[in-house]
């Protein structure tokens, strides 16, 4: 199995000259013709994008996973009720099943789909938001029409499609990580970007994900924010409580601090889910990784729960993402605990909602 972490972060372990890394070098320049294309053809609107009647605000990325899409999503919507707004949620529903084109996750009163079908994360976002329909599917004009037909929708969220462009958006908020918001500046294969970096011009605000308030801005981000007039946000993602899996207890963040854990993920960036660990202070006797979106297995199962019994520890963690994989085995929750998350714009959110309110109120009258 190719170690794609390490090809991209060109870890010194690989030789200077690896014929993989050639291999994909030249398979990333042909990807990038083929983006760059159809950027091209939409910008000079030989494609068009179809307007839908309320406002649409995409969250995306440009680098592949692990920017803290979910969270932002949860803190957008939670932001936009607050304000008096009737917002839907519209995902891919990657690692779902998504039998029909359009797959009602939550319809705002009860949530109608599994993980196996809807996929972790629309799962997730309809726990976390009762009374916002979520839906997924392939096809955003789709599933758009039907927020707006079948639940009054009149903001649309439409996560993790940046470069989904065949929904009009009224603005793109697009997500970079703190520490390497461009990755190592390749195209995929041969890197993280999903475009080159002049597609950031058509996002409306950036978020700098798990970056502290003092960091330095990218440079090439912080050009083309300063030329493209788009605002910087900062968020931290924060530690809200434990809860045990069974929802039989929930704990402050502070309980963590000393606590002997043994963990696990399959998340697209598994080393941020242990820095949290150790951020609150606890002890990591055992970490065991996973690939993004894995689906546990029986034997996966009793792996961890041997090691946690056998090694004493006080706790047996993963994320919430996680736990929504692992819905169907209600005995292994029993002992499992998660840690819920929320992402915060940083020092304060006043800015960017007013930022996000105006932009809205503005799309609506123009609309």
């Amino acid at each position: 199995m190719i170690d794609w972490q390490r090809i991209w972060n060109d870890d010194e372990r690989i030789s200077r000259f690896s014929p993989t890394r050639a291999i994909l070098y030249v398979l990333s320049l042909l990807y990038r013709l083929v983006v760059d294309l159809r950027n091209w053809l939409y910008d000079k609107q030989i494609i068009s994008s179809v307007k839908l009647a309320p406002p649409v605000i995409s969250i995306g990325n440009i680098t592949v996973g692990g920017t803290g899409k979910t969270p932002c999503v949860i803190m957008l919507v939670r932001i936009l009720q607050a304000h008096g707004f009737r917002p839907a949620v519209l995902s891919r529903g990657y690692g779902g099943k998504n039998p029909q084109e359009v797959n009602i996750v939550s319809n705002g009163k009860t949530i109608l789909l599994n993980a196996a079908v809807a996929g972790d994360e629309p799962l997730l976002i309809a726990q976390s938001l009762p009374g916002v329909p979520v839906i997924t599917g392939a096809r955003r004009i789709k599933t758009g029409k039907a927020a707006i037909d079948l639940f009054g929708a009149n903001v649309l969220i439409c996560d993790d499609a940046f470069q989904h462009r065949q929904i009009f958006r009224d603005m793109d908020v697009v997500l970079l990580d703190g520490e390497k918001p461009l990755g190592n500046g390749q195209l995929l294969p041969r890197g993280e970007l999903r475009e080159s970096s002049a597609g950031l011009r058509r996002a409306g605000c950036f978020i700098l994900t798990r970056a502290e308030q003092t960091q330095p801005v990218d440079p090439v981000v912080g050009r083309i924010a300063q030329t493209s007039s788009i605002p910087i946000f900062r968020a931290a993602h924060q530690l809200r409580e434990l809860v045990r899996g069974d929802e039989s207890f929930h704990r402050p963040p502070g309980d963590l601090y000393g606590r002997k854990v043994c963990a696990f993920c399959g998340i697209a960036k598994p080393e941020s889910f242990r820095n949290i660990l150790l951020k609150a202070g606890a002890e990591i006797l055992s970490f065991h990784p996973f690939p993004d979106h894995y689906s546990y297995s029986l034997y996966d199962l009793e792996e961890l729960k041997s090691i946690y019994i056998t090694s004493g520890a006080d706790y047996l963690v993963t994320t919430q993402k996680d736990a929504m994989r692992l819905q169907c085995y209600p005995e292994f929750l029993k002992m499992l605990c998660i840690l819920r998350m929320e992402m915060e714009i940083i020092p304060s959110s006043e800015s960017f909602e007013n930022f996000i309110v105006q932009r809205l109120t503005s799309a609506a009258r123009h609309g």
